[in-house]
Parts: C-alpha cells; structure tokens; sequence
C-alpha cells in the first residue's frame, strides 16, 4: 500500500510563498525580499569581476554566482510545478507551456542559460542582466510603482502619438540635412544613417558634437531643429506630468474624505437651513461637521473646502457628528 508522503496543499503553499505581492503573508514577502538580495547579488558580482584590480577574487565571485545561479534554477523549477496552481483554467501540462512561455517564465531561463555557456558566445553573458527585470516585478506589487505603470498605461495613446511625431521629424531632419551636408561633408554624413544618428542626438538635446554641419544652410537648420526638438522632448514629459498629478490628486480626493467612516448619513439643504450659502470650510470649522459628498440636481461632488452649499442640496455626511453639530436635527436622515 502506497503512502502519499507530501503534506496536504503543500504545492499550494509552495506556491503562495514563490508568488510575488503577497504582502499579508509573512513567508512569502520574505522570500520576496531574499530573491532581491539574491538577485543584487548576482548583478554586483557580475559588475565586480570587470575590474581587473580584483582578480584575486575571482574564484570568489565564481563561487557566489553558483550559489546564487543554483537558487534561481530552484525558483524556476518551483514555478514551473506550480503553474497548474497559477493558471487554473489550464490543465498541467498546458499550464506549464504557458509559463515557460510568459515574461517571466523568459527571464528566468535567460537568467540560468548564461551560466551553462560561461565559455561560449559573448551574447549569454550579457543575458545575465535581464535578471533585473525580476526587481520590476517585485516593485510593481507596490502603490510607489503602481502609480507610475497606471500613468504609462492610461497616457499610453499621447504617448505613443508623441514618439510618433519624434520619429517623423527624426526622419524629416535627417534626410534634409544629408542633402545639404553630403556634398560639403561625404565622409561624415555619408548617408541617411548618418543623418539620422544627428538629427536624434540634436532633437533629444543630448548634441555629442561629433557629426556637425559646416555650411550656412546646414548651420541654420540645425538651429530651427535644435529649438524644435526641445519642444518635442517636452510633449511626452508634460504628459507623464500631467498623469501624475491626476493620479495623486485622485488618490488625495479618496483618501481625504472617505477613511474611517462608520456610518453616514444625509442633509437636506432648503433656503432657511443655517448651511445654505456657507462653504465646507466655513461648515467644518463652525459645526466640526465632516461632509462627505455633496448631491447636486443630477451631480455628485466631492467636498472641497471651497465649495459653497446651496439651497436644493442634499450633504452626505458623517452621521457620527451630525446630532451634536446639526442645527436642524429634524432634517437629518440616516442612510442606515
């Protein structure tokens, strides 16, 4: 008689603590903070054994890539037997295919493969870097980052309209240049390549200086283009800009008014009620009445401080304040 030795939902349990974000759960948020220590590890002696002055340590630096290579190839195969449990809908064999095949599935095999071929192509030592992409993930768990992929992905149309318009006037500039430049230049702007490795270090500000336009045509293009192109670079900056401050106004507005309110409740405002024509503030500091919501006709409005109540308005507010703050406690009615 055969006895099944493994602990009842152990893949589960496995597969809870490997899963990134799992803030309430104290194993696995301390496997996610080791797997960044790993991960930094790895990248710092990667970065290490480029200076020739620590050859001494190289069989160190062997030693602790192994080690942290090893942990990476046992995350992997951890994940790939709980990809069954992360993808349900799947069965288990298709489960893993769709792992092997995601981004992260990738990366973790890019990650192991430069360490199989240490001696071999340049290209699969450079694959150790993708492993940064792993910190990524983690962060993105967190609302720090959270805020910053929300703007990328709700702004993602002006964005990409944008970059868009980067490109033709890359193109435009490029091509303009070669032709007024190659006759007086043919080594340097040899041809559109060249052009364009100008027009894209003069229309991102950067000008490194080592392609350059000698004539009186190419000079003054390079003028209007380089005052173009730093009003171009600012159109993308503007619209991150504008994100953030949307999602952190946002996040002010929900956070301000509706933490911690047990229950509430509503105001009816007539001509002769006492709040009629004062503002939240003015509501605020007299009564200590925290509003909520104002409800306006067919609108609902957030409660700033500089809004002023008018007759026909109906105040949500804390119901918790309201029989002590209220001047007309007859016209208060709780939602509850």
């Amino acid at each position: 008689m055969k006895t099944d030795i493994k602990p009842p939902g152990l893949k589960k349990r496995v597969h809870d603590i490997i899963q990134i974000g799992q803030k309430e759960d104290l194993p696995s948020r301390l496997f996610d903070w080791f797997i960044v220590v790993v991960i930094i590890l790895n990248i710092l002696t990667m970065f290490l054994e480029t200076f020739d002055e620590l050859e001494p340590f190289y069989g160190t630096f062997e030693i602790i890539e192994a080690v942290t290579v090893g942990i990476f190839c046992v995350e992997y195969a951890l994940r790939i037997w709980t990809a069954d449990i992360l993808y349900p809908d799947c069965s288990p064999s298709r489960a893993r295919v769709r792992f092997l095949l995601s981004f992260d599935g990738v990366v973790d095999l890019l990650t192991i493969l430069p360490f199989m071929y240490l001696s071999g192509f340049i290209v699969f030592r450079m694959l150790r870097v993708v492993r940064i992409f792993h910190l990524f993930r983690i962060n993105a768990q967190y609302d720090s980052f959270n805020v910053i992929t929300t703007v990328l992905y709700e702004k993602k149309n002006q964005i990409l309209s944008s970059v868009f318009i980067i490109l033709i006037l890359m193109f435009a500039s490029s091509l303009g240049m070669y032709n007024v430049e190659h006759t007086a230049q043919p080594e340097v702007f040899r041809n559109a390549f060249s052009g364009i490795w100008w027009s894209m270090s003069t229309l991102l500000t950067v000008g490194y200086g080592d392609i350059y336009p000698v004539t009186v045509i190419g000079r003054v293009m390079a003028i209007f283009i380089a005052f173009l192109g730093v009003g171009v670079v600012a159109i993308p900056t503007g619209i991150i800009s504008a994100g953030f401050v949307e999602q952190y106004t946002k996040k002010a507005n929900s956070d301000a008014k509706l933490h911690d309110i047990a229950e509430v409740g509503e105001l009816f405002i007539d001509e002769n009620n006492e709040f009629c024509g004062m503002t939240v503030a003015e509501i605020h500091g007299e009564y200590s009445l925290r509003i909520i919501v104002i409800m306006r006709q067919d609108m609902t409005i957030i409660a700033s401080d500089n809004i002023t109540i008018a007759a026909g308005d109906i105040l949500v507010v804390s119901s918790e304040q309201v029989l002590k703050a209220t001047p007309h406690k007859d016209r208060f009615k709780s939602l509850y």
